[in-house]
């Protein structure tokens, strides 16, 4: 039956009518509110597998969250994908069940982890801008596009720059200097370290710039003017305490094998009171010459470093706790337990006192800079923030 011409008209009309209300809910119309985090290993979940360190290495006393069961001789059947979602242990982004921003209390109806361990900030850039994939993910601005244009964003949280000064390679060195000199003639690693850092710092603050700009170039073409999102920029903590704060001797093995932190003192204090404090103030300026929010984590894990005189390891009879334990992931040279690239991160507890922090700031208005650190003898929930 054919329909007549003015009918037509009106059946055109009023399809047109429902498809628009669709289109306008899109990006900050949405709905469908959603916080996202990107960057590298320190906002992936890197080590959100573990609670603690345990020098069990067969059912690992409580520690390891991805045993799923018992195994007939008392060790454990794994399921990494428990922890680390969405296939990210198999392609070694690990982005943990435990993330800050999983972890956050922040009310929204989604909350999107895009970011990646060992990304750098060219990992960040939108490939028609020079950004490269990683681990067979596109580049994370342009996978913030597609959220943004779909979802009602909210917050959006960056961690990126230390892998483009070379963070693990500092550790890698300084862990081989302990390992290969005495303490009669000690290879310290910060001489040669402070020098790559100092050199390397204004090209990686740019690319940071830059990543910066990234978010909010994508932000604006899907339709958000500055005011309708927040945007934070964080530093890092010190997986390490200052060498007086570590609990086991500077020499012998019991550094390595025992406490896994196998680090001259001279250079664990560098890296705390200085290395830590140098890439901070660096982020802090970034964040101010860009109008963005400061998060400042170099001293989130205070006396919950991995070997802190604060804390213990985890064992058959003091199981698993935040209050007590280890908030870091011990160096792992992935022989025995759990993979490599998990150590020197913050662990399960350590992304769930992050997720804390990024809590407190939201409630607090857009224009401040925050610190956040934990109080001693109180769990991940006794996180505190202060203005600077």
């Amino acid at each position: 039956m054919s329909v007549p011409r003015p009918l037509t008209g009106l059946v055109a009309l009023l399809a047109a009518a429902a498809i628009l209300p669709a289109a306008a809910q899109a990006g900050p119309a949405s709905p469908t509110t959603a916080i996202v985090s990107l960057g590298d290993s320190y906002i992936s979940g890197e080590a959100g597998r573990w609670q603690g360190n345990s020098l069990d290495y067969v059912d690992r006393d409580g520690t390891d969250r991805a045993c799923v069961s018992r195994t007939w001789w008392g060790g454990c059947n794994f399921d990494y994908g428990r922890v680390y979602l969405e296939g990210t242990y198999d392609n070694g982004c690990h982005r943990s069940d435990v993330a800050e921003i999983r972890s956050a209390g922040v009310s929204v109806n989604e909350k999107i982890n895009l970011a990646c361990s060992g990304a750098t900030t060219a990992n960040i850039f939108r490939a028609s801008q020079g950004g490269q994939a990683r681990n067979g993910e596109a580049p994370q601005a342009d996978r913030l596009l597609t959220v943004a244009q779909q979802k009602n964003v909210k917050l959006v949280v960056l961690s990126i720059g230390g892998n483009d000064l070379g963070f693990a390679d500092i550790i890698i060195d300084c862990t081989s200097d302990w390992s290969t000199s005495s303490a009669d003639n000690p290879d310290f690693c910060q001489p040669e370290n402070q020098a790559a850092v100092t050199a390397k710092m204004p090209t990686a603050m740019a690319n940071v710039r830059k990543a910066v700009d990234e978010v909010r170039a994508v932000m604006t073409q899907a339709g958000y003017s500055s005011s309708q999102y927040r945007f934070v920029l964080q530093s890092y903590p010190s997986p390490i305490p200052r060498g007086s704060e570590n609990r086991y001797p500077e020499t012998g093995w019991s550094r390595l094998d025992t406490g896994g932190c196998p680090f001259w003192n001279s250079d664990s204090t560098w890296a705390r009171d200085s290395l830590v404090h140098q890439i901070a103030n660096n982020l802090k300026s970034v964040a101010a010459a860009k109008g963005v929010q400061f998060l400042d984590l170099r001293d989130q894990l205070e006396d919950r470093e991995v070997c802190s005189i604060h804390t213990s390891q985890v064992t058959g009879s003091s199981g698993p706790s935040s209050v007590t334990k280890e908030w870091v992931r011990w160096l792992n040279s992935g022989c025995c337990s759990g993979d490599a690239q998990e150590s020197m991160h913050p662990n399960a507890y350590g992304q769930q006192a992050a997720g804390r922090c990024l809590t407190l700031i939201w409630a607090q208005p857009a224009t401040t800079n925050w610190s956040c650190t934990n109080v001693r003898g109180t769990g991940t929930g006794g996180m505190t923030i202060k203005q600077i």
